[in-house]
């Protein structure tokens, strides 16, 4: 009996053994079919993309190695000038005329960037000269024109010049800034503002107009692209994905400016304000504007052949080239207003580096003298009240007026910037002056540091170092003390 249990127990083990592996097969079996049938619907609705495509969340988790040191170190270095790439549109007629603004700037093999031309450039425009940035011809954009039926057909090219841009641009690119032919910008100072933001997100980065009105009739979210504007290269790389359908979807906008606003706004990104930059929607005499720069790095000017020019010895082009001579020295300091004050005399001194010196015969505070001087009117002259984005003043006394004349080192590594007397701004006087004139002053010395600024968050003190018994005045400019106020 006990032998013949023993025998069913094996028997039953066997058959149960046996039945697991049967049923094990079966789940497996059923299973296996089940997958290949999904793969089948799933392979049949991506019959357009390769698998590696289907399955590549998945194969980008086996094969995508961890970054290597080389890789983070790549992502974390600071940004600099070879991470910018300027777009600059011309066309063959204005290129010759507003040549000598870009070539104040342009520094070749450094700069990265390109000069979008309407059409192959005539024989008085070759050989191309070294000294301007490389020329592209602008894609024809004349059927999306016609397409469209854009009210101006003209800014279809301008924004195209985005897409073509960013094709153009290379690699390594943080920054694509957008501009035109009459555009001067500080490639030093937009490396500085732009190291602020973070390059891997999404900005679009610019200035409004100085004048009211322009911004009333086109936008005050947009940046004027005169004074140019910064895409960051994701940004850029949204856009350019659907540029042409977004022209096509503003056939009514007559503003290239206003267009890519709707475009970057499209993808839910607004402009980010950097004072710096200039559209100088202004005329006649700018230079009351140019001597109270907004507490910020100067990133470009635009309009200036629209304005007088800004030495008024020289002629626009002159100007643009002298004012790059103290800019290719020192570009974080070009136009930082510095105020200070001879107490003894009753004078108040405004530096505005590299461009100008005010001495006014009466102390006035520095929240006056950093409003600009009212030498110049709006455009367009006719505009009411309120005229400017900032506010002004109109004293009935002006500055002795003395403009930016040289650059040097001295011999203590300090820098040596020589301004000279120049006419007063036209503007009525009146009996509201101090006791000591500054008619005997015939030049202003100013002494800074040959170490450049890394912010101006706040701005740089002076003192006045010389001033008895000469007709030179001497000024060093120096950082402020903890907690200084300067009056």
């Amino acid at each position: 009996m006990g032998l013949s249990l023993n025998s069913t127990t094996q028997k039953l083990s066997k058959f149960s053994g046996d039945n697991f592996v049967y049923s094990l097969c079966k789940v497996l079996g059923i299973s296996g079919l089940a997958f290949f049938l999904v793969y089948l619907l799933v392979l049949n609705h991506y019959s357009t993309c390769p698998a590696s495509d289907i399955l590549s969340p998945l194969y980008r988790i086996w094969t995508t190695p961890a970054p290597n040191s080389e890789v983070r170190e790549k992502f974390a270095t600071a940004t600099n000038i070879n991470h910018l790439v300027f777009g600059l549109v011309t066309s063959v007629k204005t290129w010759k005329p507003r040549r000598p603004f870009i070539e104040a700037w342009w520094r070749p093999n450094i700069t990265r960037g390109f000069l979008f031309l309407d059409k192959a450039p005539t024989d008085e425009l070759l050989p191309w000269p070294v000294t301007s940035p490389p020329f592209v011809i602008s894609d024809d954009t004349r059927k999306l024109e016609v397409e469209s039926k854009h009210v101006a057909p003209i800014m279809v090219r301008m924004v195209h010049a985005i897409w073509e841009t960013f094709r153009e641009g290379g690699e390594g690119v943080r920054w694509y800034i957008m501009g035109f032919d009459d555009s001067v910008f500080m490639p030093e100072n937009w490396v500085h503002v732009l190291s602020k933001y973070d390059h891997t997100k999404y900005y679009y980065i610019g200035g409004y107009s100085e004048t009211s009105i322009s911004n009333l009739w086109y936008s005050f979210e947009q940046a004027f692209g005169g004074g140019g504007f910064a895409l960051s290269y994701p940004l850029a790389a949204a856009m350019v994905k659907d540029l042409e359908g977004c022209i096509r979807r503003y056939p009514y906008v007559r503003s290239h400016d206003t267009i890519v606003q709707y475009c970057v706004n499209e993808l839910g990104v607004s402009l980010t304000v950097e004072p710096g930059v200039h559209q100088i929607d202004l005329v006649g005499d700018i230079s009351g504007f140019l001597s109270a720069h907004p507490q910020s790095p100067l990133l470009s000017l635009h309009h200036l052949d629209y304005t007088n020019p800004i030495f008024p010895s020289m002629d626009v082009f002159q100007s643009t080239t002298h004012l790059m001579k103290a800019g290719n020295v020192d570009q974080s300091r070009l136009l930082q207003q510095t105020i200070c004050y001879d107490k003894q005399k009753k004078w108040s001194i405004s530096v505005s580096w590299g461009y100008s010196v005010h001495i006014y015969e009466i102390i006035h505070p520095r929240a006056m003298l950093k409003r600009p001087l009212e030498t110049f009117e709006p455009w367009p002259r006719n505009a009411k009240p309120p005229k400017f984005m900032f506010n002004t003043r109109w004293p009935c006394e002006t500055p002795s007026v003395f403009f930016f004349g040289s650059i040097e080192k001295t011999s203590d590594n300090l820098t040596l910037t020589t301004y000279a007397r120049a006419p007063s701004p036209g503007k009525p006087n009146c009996q509201w002056k101090g006791n000591q004139t500054a008619a005997h002053i015939t030049k202003v010395q100013v002494f800074s540091s040959a170490t450049k600024l890394s912010g101006v968050e706040r701005s740089e003190c002076c003192d006045i170092t010389s001033m008895a018994g000469t007709d030179v005045a001497e000024v060093t400019l120096r950082a402020c003390k903890d907690d200084e106020i300067i009056g």
